[in-house]
């Protein structure tokens, strides 16, 4: 277990799968013969809480006060029930003990607290089938319980997926967390050191990475870099990850450095190794990448220019390996079922390229390099580490966590999987561009993809052309039947509060959100409130966009939020609550026929769209004019062929019949022989067992060659069109 780079993820992140940051770094230490050990610490700490001894412990902790709520109280009485049967739902979450489902679905397993006041009918969510995902549903609940009593008695900064999130959000000052962190261990704190110290204690790394992707895992960053920093003087300790790349690039607060020794920024490939090697000796200070540490007593930022970063194709396949996979749990906090693939489910995380394609979204942080630098990886190379990955983890699920995955490379990917003969389910973020066609979702459904997400942010055309989306809502709504349709879930990410949005553009974004649904071509959502960043076109141009910033001063710690003023918008704020309320009913599939203006407290205007307004973006044709330079692909079986003769007014001629037979339906076609006969051999020249693709020229061109005439009129028609339902598509 001895290794010489000790990657950690601090508390918490999530509960069902780990967050890949370190697995990259370990994939790519790999390549450097650099030896790595890896560990999540959020999920051995939940574990550790949430077990047997671990609530003995929490009970015994808690003091009874006449302060505590009915609730708390509540469990304190019940604590025999909860210490009993935590470890059974444990092990029921994990995967092993699926015997428990029909036990805790009789609801008198369990005991129960304020949380399963909002239960959902678990018949109407779930069917009188789903007994394992009602069970996950009300085993979460429990566990949700359980978090509420921590944070009310022992600990205020507990959260199942993030901690002491408020005290990293907009930390403009590190005042506030410094002063936390001279304060006695919390609860959580002390189970956490208690790990870390056992694991430092096996490692006896020369160097310790700290990835710090979101606010909920700085804290605890900091106080694993300060116990380290304590008790092992001579161990480097390097912190990197999102929240350094987006909020810690103007970093002046020399205090920081009392906890790492070096923060990195974006790609953390090249800086890390640089790091390892300064600290062996065989590199100077000078030669360190995208850097900042203590230099003389002073903090210095250090970016040798020299060093170039490491191309996707030679960073390695990251390595899940170190991680306690079997022990990591799957929650269905929300019954809808595209909505819970955050939490339910152990998911591979991997990437199809670096940075993002399109690039132009003007609240993005486009001018960093993680986004602006877009370096696809080929379908191949992603395929090859798919194969490694399942045959490490034993895992077939992937989530692809790109910015937007690109259309041609999920294109190239869906072919390469199926050629392969992967069984593998997968989704993805994407743009919701006009080429996710018909035949490329089918594509991507027959490759395993089962969900998409993607940001439609608000729903009004006049705000997308200013976000420079490069979409329309009718759009949206065409793309998400294409998927749909093909039987993929689809979430979108949804946004209030851009410059400039006026309350009645916030209605009627709102109202395209409930058309959308209740179309049925919008599975789930989400609504975020819009944030000024440092880094994005509205951050950097706030005039551009109408909006004032509340100051101009740079903070000394985190600084990438900024407060701002919008005089020609709404009052965004008031808005949150009603959005969310209406979206989690629409998510149900309820309250359709609900007047918008009665989800929220105060008055709002009605809606200036009409009721049928994505019905009729729906029912436009989609004309597909097909080129000569489409690519079409065969996913069927050969089809069973049939020669006969038909006759009539005594002449005769002979004819095929030609079925195919796909796995939910059967499709016959009658034609001549000739044609019979040349569509059968086409097929099987077009069959994704080839490697070569063939263009509907060089199709309309074998289709000559065999003296057959009217090439459009027979591949037009509708027996043939139609052959898409069982294999026909184009690319």
């Amino acid at each position: 277990m001895s290794s010489d780079v000790f990657l950690i993820t601090p508390p918490f992140t999530q509960l069902n799968t780990p967050y890949p940051a370190t697995a990259y770094l370990k994939g790519f230490l790999n390549t450097k013969n650099i030896s790595a050990y890896q560990a999540d610490l959020g999920i051995e700490v939940t574990i550790a809480l949430f077990s047997k001894k671990g609530l003995k412990q929490l009970f015994a902790d808690i003091t009874t006060s006449t302060d505590l709520s009915p609730q708390a109280k509540r469990m304190i009485a019940l604590q025999e029930d909860y210490i009993n049967s935590i470890d059974a739902v444990i092990l029921f979450l994990q995967g092993k003990n699926s015997v428990l489902a029909t036990l805790i679905c009789k609801r008198d397993f369990l005991p129960e607290g304020s949380r399963f006041q909002t239960v959902d009918d678990l018949t109407w969510a779930f069917g009188s089938m789903g007994s394992q995902d009602r069970a996950k549903h009300l085993a979460t609940m429990y566990l949700e319980d359980l978090s509420d009593l921590v944070k009310e008695c022992v600990d205020e900064h507990f959260g199942f997926t993030r901690y002491a999130e408020k005290l990293g959000r907009s930390a403009n000052s590190f005042d506030v967390l410094y002063n936390e962190l001279q304060k006695e261990y919390t609860y959580t704190d002390t189970i956490l050191i208690d790990i870390l110290q056992k694991k430092m204690e096996a490692v006896k790394p020369l160097m310790v990475c700290i990835t710090v992707p979101f606010p909920g895992n700085l804290y605890t960053s900091l106080r694993c870099g300060q116990w380290i920093r304590k008790h092992y003087p001579s161990v480097k300790v390097a912190m990197g990850g999102g929240f350094a790349n987006t909020e810690l690039r103007s970093l002046t607060d020399t205090r920081v450095f009392e906890f790492y020794d070096f923060i990195t920024l974006d790609d953390g490939e090249a800086p890390v190794e640089n790091i390892y090697h300064f600290i062996n000796g065989t590199k100077t200070i000078q030669e360190l990448k995208r850097t900042f540490t203590m230099v003389d007593s002073k903090l210095t930022y250090i970016n040798n220019t020299a060093c170039t970063d490491y191309k996707q194709g030679q960073v390695g396949t990251p390595d899940y390996s170190d991680f306690l996979l079997d022990n990591y749990i799957s929650a269905i906090e929300v019954v809808n079922p595209m909505h819970s693939l955050w939490s339910d489910g152990r998911w591979n995380k991997l990437t199809m390229a670096h940075g993002c394609y399109w690039g132009k979204c003007t609240f993005c942080d486009i001018s960093l390099d993680y986004i602006k630098l877009y370096e696809p990886i080929t379908a191949q190379l992603l395929c090859n580490r798919m194969e490694t990955i399942i045959s490490q983890t034993g895992q077939h699920g992937f989530h692809f966590v790109d910015e937007a995955a690109p259309p041609a490379l999920m294109r190239a990917l869906s072919l390469e999987i199926i050629r392969r003969k992967l069984v593998v389910t997968w989704w993805a973020n994407i743009r919701f561009e006009k080429n996710f066609s018909r035949d490329l979702c089918l594509l991507l459904k027959a490759a395993g993809c089962i969900a998409v997400s993607g940001g439609l942010e608000v729903a009004s055309d006049r705000l997308l052309a200013l976000i420079d989306k490069g979409i329309t809502v009718a759009q949206v709504a065409r793309v998400n039947r294409n998927f749909s349709e093909a039987g993929i879930m689809v979430h979108a990410y949804l946004m209030y509060g851009f410059p400039t949005q006026t309350a009645q553009e916030t209605i009627d974004s709102l109202e395209m959100v409930r058309q959308l649904f209740e179309a049925g071509v919008l599975q789930s959502a989400f609504w975020h409130q819009f944030t000024m960043t440092a880094h994005s076109p509205v951050g950097l141009h706030p005039e551009k966009y109408k909006v004032q910033k509340l100051t101009e001063s740079v903070g000394s710690f985190a600084n990438n939020d900024i407060p701002h003023l919008d005089p020609t918008g709404a009052d965004h704020e008031s808005f949150g609550f009603g959005l969310k309320k209406s979206l989690l009913n629409y998510m149900h599939g309820t309250c359709f026929d609900y007047p918008l203006q009665k989800w929220f407290d105060f008055k709002t205007p009605k809606t200036s769209l009409p009721p049928d307004y994505i019905v009729k973006a729906l029912e436009e044709p989609a004309y597909s004019i097909l080129k000569p330079s489409d690519k079409f692909v065969w996913l069927g079986n050969s089809p069973a062929v049939e020669n006969f003769t038909k006759s009539k007014k005594g002449n005769q001629w002979e004819m095929c019949s030609i079925t195919f037979y796909g796995r939910k339906e059967t499709l016959n076609i009658k034609t001549d022989q000739k044609k019979g006969w040349w569509l059968t051999a086409i097929l099987e020249k077009l069959s994704i067992k080839n490697i070569k693709t063939y263009t509907l020229q060089e199709i309309r061109d074998s289709f000559e060659d065999e003296g057959l005439e009217d090439f459009e009129l027979f591949w037009d028609n509708k027996p043939v069109s139609n052959l898409y339902k069982v294999g026909l598509l184009k690319l």
